[in-house]
């Protein structure tokens, strides 16, 4: 039930969109970019506060 509730709102916000007259094919291609960027940001947020105790910053001029 949940997962039909989650699938029509996406398909909902997808057709109402900017990307809502784009093919199939270049849909898939600009959200699978969306979530490749978003899964790099949250990768290299988990990088930073797994070893941010180790990094050193300098503010000097």
């Amino acid at each position: 039930m949940l997962k039909v509730i989650v699938m029509d709102v996406l398909n909902q916000i997808l057709q109402e969109s900017a990307i809502g007259n784009f093919s199939r094919i270049a849909k898939s291609l600009i959200v699978s970019l969306f979530i490749t960027i978003v899964m790099s940001l949250v990768a290299m947020l988990i990088a930073l506060i797994i070893n941010g105790n180790q990094l050193q910053f300098s503010f000097g001029y």
